[in-house]
């Protein structure tokens, strides 16, 4: 995976800063455009294939939420900035999809970089996508990797008007969006969570190779999780400590909110961390702990059989003169010998309570 994310970016080797180069899977459809622009009483939605015969933000509208869905197109990305003043490096980075979480502030711009991360269930993977936020005077920009339409519920409030979102402005919109983001990582908790269960119960039944495999994998996504969360910790504290006029008072404690959030999720991670660290640490201590118990066995064994060694040995010297190998019982009475002295040792070692 890490590979593949390097020869991506190889992509860009050798051009100036500000090159539009897509860095993620390649598409063949053409990039989709949701237009969404609402006050507190009226509501419009349309669709666009480009940026073509798309209206500008403002009017008797409020807000203007425009969401474009697909990257592959830099030529759409390229107009886009021009429609809106976006500079250059801005737009270099929505197009590298292996941005980290960020903010950034200009003039009359805020730009944030998101990780919206979804579960495989058939995989047990994480799967990431990068979301890029420009927050405006009036409007708000979304560009999206996939066509998935990842923020339904949030359209939703905003056709119903459930809440206040239809009466406050473009800063609350983009509030909603982090949040909708962050939302879905409770999900991918919920779902660690549960296999480490299942493979703690596992182990403590049948610990087999397999499923310290699974651990690992386990592992490697929290990482991913991880590496999404602790920068949008960063990035929500910068926005709530903003003095841009674009994040407006009112807004700021639905921030602090969100950071609170954002705390609690990296706070599960880590525990998580803990837990499947400790998972794998239970499987190598019961793979020793079935290791000495095999070992132990066999010590006993042998030491239960050193004496009769011993004893077959004496009388596998074959001297001429050994009077007991002329007598009748011998054979008997050094069998009986044996077993009283391996009968006597198991008894000893169960009184001790070695086996």
């Amino acid at each position: 995976m890490a590979s593949n994310r390097i020869r991506k970016l190889t992509r860009k080797t050798g051009m100036q800063p500000g090159s539009l180069v897509f860095t993620g899977k390649q598409k063949s459809e053409e990039v989709r455009v949701h237009l969404t622009r609402y006050n507190s009483e009226k509501l419009e939605e349309k669709e666009f294939l480009g940026l073509n015969g798309m209206p500008r933000p403002g009017g008797e509208f409020t807000v203007s939420w425009i969401d474009i869905k697909a990257l592959h197109d830099p030529a759409v990305i390229e107009a886009s900035g021009k429609m809106f003043g976006i500079h250059p490096l801005v737009l270099e980075d929505i197009l590298n999809t292996n941005q980290r979480p960020k903010i950034e502030y200009s003039e009359n711009q805020l730009f944030i970089v998101l990780k919206m991360l979804s579960w495989n269930e058939k995989e047990h993977l994480i799967e990431a996508e990068q979301i890029s936020l420009i927050l405006g005077e009036n409007y708000v920009i979304t560009y999206q990797e996939n066509y998935d339409d990842i923020f339904d519920a949030l359209r939703e409030r905003l056709r119903k008007m459930k809440g206040q979102i239809r009466h406050l402005g473009a800063d609350y919109l983009a509030y909603c969006l982090m949040d909708t983001i962050v939302d879905y990582y409770y999900i991918i908790l919920e779902r660690i969570g549960n296999h480490i269960e299942e493979y703690e119960e596992a182990l403590l039944n049948a610990p087999k190779q397999e499923i310290l495999r699974a651990i690992y994998i386990l592992k490697r996504e929290n990482l991913v999780l991880r590496k999404s969360v602790w920068p949008l910790r960063e990035v929500v504290s910068k926005m709530e400590r903003s003095e841009s006029p674009l994040v407006r008072n009112s807004t700021l404690p639905f921030v602090r909110d969100l950071q609170d959030h954002t705390t609690i999720v990296i706070e599960t991670v880590e525990s998580y961390m803990e837990m499947i660290s400790n998972l794998i640490e239970l499987y190598l201590s019961i793979g020793n702990n079935r290791l000495n118990e095999v070992m132990k066995i066999l010590t006993i064994i042998s030491t239960i059989f050193i004496p009769l060694t011993f004893l077959a040995g004496v009388y596998g010297m074959n001297f001429r003169h050994m009077p007991e190998l002329e007598w009748r019982w011998g054979y008997f009475a050094v069998l009986g010998i044996m077993a009283v002295t391996a009968g006597v040792m198991v008894w000893f070692f169960r009184r001790k309570k070695w086996l």
